[in-house]
């Protein structure tokens, strides 16, 4: 098997370094059949999303095909701004002279997508490394079993193998590709497994993007619009069953405000009566995700519940109160339907307590208060985030997607998609017109003056 991945890798880097994908035509075309794939499959894909996660169509659309469609929206609209060569200033030194930014592709690609969105989070990627000029291979997750089978079959079926493929498998495939030369890998899912691809991909010096995760607060301060925070938290938290790899993780409230926002909660959970009948919630992944979530909950906390539906992998929303970071459910992230729920006097404590944490993937701030906004976005670190809203930032392309710290390295989206796959060459433009000897032998005490006026 390893021998049939380096055939495909190396038909890949032959196909590139014929230079067919450097044609910005060339990369438009193939992002336009990709639409057309996703079309023309559209219900073959809803069909294998309902089969992993018992996810609808509305869901399914909303949260990963109508994404992929904007985006390569986006980036049929910019790619030919995006690929032009940039003049850049040129300082005094330099005279007489131009300076230019000239992008070319990376080469070949490696993306290894996540399960909890398998088409986005696959795809996605792929559509930034296209529109910069490379080569692609995908390599799906395995637990979402049904939508990898579908998204390999739609795009070998459709793409020549010299320029995108998808290779299905598990870790032994995963662990396979790795040790290949790539000339970049792009890997979304945990932290322990981000360690992994970076370690290898250390191996051949191959750069790498890694989104990865992190407990992403929520602020709730005492000056917020409680009904439109509730609603939109609620939302937020709780689709795909909160396996989500920005949903909210953790609430931090106000305690001045603890009683109404409550009962808030309670109410709107109850209004939304999640359940997949309702077209509303999904299952958890499998049986050791909906074990390690029921591990989590602290029944002497637990706020408000649903009814568990095990036999069905039914996880329901459960809110915690109480909580402190010393409780389970409060040492990983937790990538399902729990909502813990902890309260601060002062707000320098609560967010003291998110700073002495690994950064978050994302960070939310409900308030009308200008000056506690400022406060939580300039002293925490995190990679993205909202105020007054959660989640939809992602639905931006012009805002870079991406962690820092322990939540990723690396970013995407739009601009910063093309620009994750792209190297740029610096290139100095010199006139022979004239050739001023300040830089020639012999030195003078005239020429060093003259360097320091420059150059300082």
């Amino acid at each position: 098997m390893e021998e049939k991945y380096r055939q495909i890798i190396a038909q890949q880097r032959f196909f590139f370094e014929s230079g067919s994908t450097k044609s910005i035509s060339f990369r438009k075309n193939q992002l336009i059949q990709l639409r057309q794939v996703i079309e023309k499959n559209e219900k073959r894909l809803v069909e294998a999303i309902y089969s992993d996660f018992r996810k609808s169509e509305y869901d399914t659309f909303s949260t990963e095909l109508g994404m992929l469609y904007m985006d390569i929206k986006y980036t049929l609209s910019n790619l030919d701004k995006w690929t032009r060569r940039k003049r850049v200033k040129t300082n005094l030194i330099n005279f007489p002279a131009k300076s230019y930014l000239y992008p070319e592709p990376l080469g070949n690609v490696l993306v290894i997508g996540a399960w909890n969105y398998p088409c986005l989070l696959s795809l996605g990627p792929a559509i930034a490394a296209i529109s910069a000029g490379n080569t692609v291979v995908i390599k799906p997750s395995e637990i979402a079993a049904k939508t990898s089978q579908v998204i390999a079959e739609i795009i070998n079926e459709n793409f020549d193998s010299s320029f995108l493929h998808v290779i299905e498998g598990g870790v032994e495939t995963s662990t396979a590709l790795l040790q290949q030369k790539w000339d970049k890998i792009f890997f979304t899912g945990s932290v322990r497994v981000g360690r992994i691809v970076y370690k290898a991909a250390a191996e051949n010096l191959t750069p790498v993007t890694l989104e990865l995760g992190g407990k992403s607060p929520v602020f709730v301060t005492e000056n917020a619009n409680l009904e439109v925070a509730v609603k939109r938290i609620i939302w937020g938290k709780f689709i795909n069953a909160g396996q989500t790899c920005i949903a909210p993780d953790y609430l931090f409230v106000d305690r001045k405000i603890k009683t109404e926002f409550l009962e808030l909660l309670r109410r709107r959970i109850e209004e939304m009566n999640f359940s997949i009948e309702n077209n509303n919630y999904t299952q958890i992944i499998n049986e050791g995700n909906y074990q390690r979530l029921k591990a989590m909950i602290d029944e002497e906390k637990v706020f408000y519940s649903g009814t568990f539906k095990e036999a069905e992998r039914v996880f329901p929303p459960v809110v915690l109160t109480d909580v402190d970071f010393s409780d389970k459910v409060m040492e990983e992230e937790i990538f399902g339907p729990i909502l813990p729920v902890l309260f601060y006097d002062k707000l320098v404590d609560a967010i003291n307590e998110v700073k002495q944490r690994a950064n978050p993937l994302a960070c939310y701030v409900f308030t009308d208060n200008k000056s506690k906004r400022n406060q939580i976005i300039e002293e925490i670190s995190f990679g993205g985030g909202a105020v007054n809203d959660v989640v939809m930032h992602i639905a931006n392309p012009r805002l870079p997607f991406g962690g820092v710290g322990n939540s990723g390295i690396g970013s995407y989206h739009g601009k910063a998609g093309f620009d994750t796959f792209t190297h740029y060459k610096s290139m100095l433009d010199k006139a022979t017109w004239i050739d001023p000897n300040i830089r020639y032998s012999p030195n003078s005490l005239k020429k060093l003056k003259l360097f320091k006026r420059l150059m300082k």
